[in-house]
Parts: structure tokens; sequence; C-alpha cells
């Protein structure tokens, strides 16, 4: 299938671009990577009237470690963020998550910032701008403006960035030294999107827990995170306490989230898969966080499933 016409603009600047958006409004999409925009115009899901390319816009293909964040620009592909060393060494969660969209090709193309804009929670991207407490960076008439990731999701495939405003970059937050991480989904075949998945941080502080949380991908209707500690506090990752603490865990993400059946997998099944990986995800995290205190956390991946096939 191919889309319904449409007027094809190329600003060479934010500003140029923000004056495009301000001309045609509602009328107008953004195109950065395109790998969810293009089939769903194909499939004429959206007919808008005008498409603003920002990929010869200067400045917004950088990927920068800041103190306490990792800054990626608008047009930073998901393959360039992945191969960071320098954003790996910062927040290795941010690789563990990546290698989970989709194929090669697709996050060859795809942009982060893309990924986040278009708020699906079946994205792996928004769960870790979550996990991390990020923060989105906005641009539009009235100038720039940044918000937090929980006022950011609005509701599925719903967000707070205005129809004359461009997402120019997002902030992972970095964690505190001791924090391990780990990021698991299942997926029916590699590339699709995920039945589950989950992210969680542990931070391990003198050979106990000190601080936890998860998010969660195709569990519920906005990303959302779990705070852990409640469970975890105080306890020795692999003692006998640990064994019954990752029994409560599970029991408490299999209560937060809210799942949906489809002709994939029941609601319950979603709902079951969400407490184990949770746990299996805890077990890998505090592994590097015991074996990271006093330098940079390592990685963790998991090879269990693909996920998304996004932006």
């Amino acid at each position: 299938m191919k889309p319904a016409p449409f007027v094809h603009h190329a600003p060479r600047s934010v500003e140029e671009a923000i004056a495009v958006l301000g001309e045609v409004g509602h009328d107008g999409k953004i195109l950065a990577g395109g790998q969810s925009l293009i089939p769903i115009l194909n499939m004429r899901l959206a007919s808008p009237g005008h498409l603003v390319d920002i990929n010869r816009v200067d400045g917004l293909s950088d990927i920068t470690v800041e103190d306490g964040w990792v800054r990626v620009g608008a047009l930073v592909r998901h393959r360039a963020l992945e191969r960071s060393d320098e954003a790996h060494a910062a927040q290795p969660v941010l690789r563990q998550a990546l290698v989970n969209v989709a194929h090669p090709a697709i996050r060859n193309r795809g942009t982060t910032v893309g990924s986040i804009v278009h708020a699906d929670t079946a994205g792996e991207m928004p769960a870790i701008l979550a996990l991390t407490n990020g923060v989105v960076e906005m641009v539009g008439q009235a100038g720039r403006r940044e918000t937090s990731w929980e006022d950011f999701f609005l509701g599925a495939l719903e967000s707070s960035c205005g129809p004359q405003e461009l997402a120019v970059a997002v902030r992972f937050g970095r964690f505190v030294e001791g924090t391990g991480t780990a990021f698991l989904e299942s997926a029916r075949r590699s590339g699709d999107y995920a039945l589950a998945g989950v992210g969680v941080a542990v931070t391990v502080t003198d050979g106990t827990v000190s601080g936890a949380r998860a998010s969660f991908v195709s569990l519920t209707d906005v990303p959302s995170v779990l705070d852990l500690d409640p469970h975890l506090t105080g306890v020795e990752p692999g003692s006998g306490e640990w064994a019954l603490a990752l029994d409560a865990v599970a029991e408490a993400v299999r209560a937060h989230v809210e799942p949906e059946s489809d002709l994939h997998a029941s609601a319950e099944y979603r709902r079951m898969l969400a407490g184990e990986l949770t746990r299996r995800a805890l077990t890998q995290a505090t592994r590097t966080a015991h074996s990271t205190q006093g330098q940079p956390a390592r990685t963790a991946h998991s090879t269990e499933g693909r996920g998304e096939r996004d932006d």
C-alpha cells in the first residue's frame, strides 16, 4: 500500500522546523527514523497533509554523557546508542534494552527519541526512560521546556509533546555507584513485540540491597515504575532470605501490572511472565552490582527474546 498524498518539508534548523510545525499544526507529523510512522502511513491509519523531515537538522545527533545524565539527541539511531561505549559505561541498561529492539536493520534507522515520543508501552525505550527517571526536552514556539517521564506519557500512544513541538532530546538518569541493572523480555519470535519485559536496577551497599526498582514492557497502559525497596532493602543477595524476598517481589509485580489478553497470550500468562522475569532480572542485576562497587557497572545481557520494531 501507499500513503495518502502529503507535502514534504525538509527544515535545516530546529527554528525552521518549529516554524513549519506552527503553520501546519495538527495536520503535520515529524519524520525522523520513520520505523513506526511509515508503516502507519502506508496502511493509511494516519493521513497527515504534511511531513516535517528533521533528518537534515544539525545538532540532533549527539550522545553526551553529563553529570547525572546520558543525553541522546532526536536523530541518534538505536544502533549508535547501542554501540556507544561511553553511554554504556555511564548507563549499562541502555545497551541491555537496545539489543532487544527489533532487528539490526530497524535499529540502524530507528531513533531512540522517536521510540519514546511514539509512547508505545510495547516498546523497550519508554520503559527505560521510566526506570532511569528520565526527562524529555522539547522546543516549541513558546520556547524550550522539559518534562519528567511521569508527566510525558499520558496514555497509549499519547504523550504531552504538542503538535507544534519538537522533542529534541531525552536524558536518561545515571544510577549511583554499586548499582547493577538487567533487562529481560520474552517474545514469541525474534523481532516480535515482547509478550512481557522487565528492566531492573538494584543498588547493593555493604553486601545488602539498599535500593531497587523495576519498569515494564507490554504490561501497563503507560510506562510505570514499581518500587521494590519494601521487599528487598536490607536483604543479602543469595541468602535464604533472598529467595523469600524474590517470592514477595514476584507477587507484588503480578499485582502491579495490568496486562491484556490477545491472540498471542492471555493476561494471566503475561502476569506470570512478569513475576518470573523480574525474579531472574534481579538475580542478574545483583551479580553486577556486587562486581562493580567502586567502578562503572557492567552489562547483564538478555537473549531470551527480542522486542519492538520501532522508530
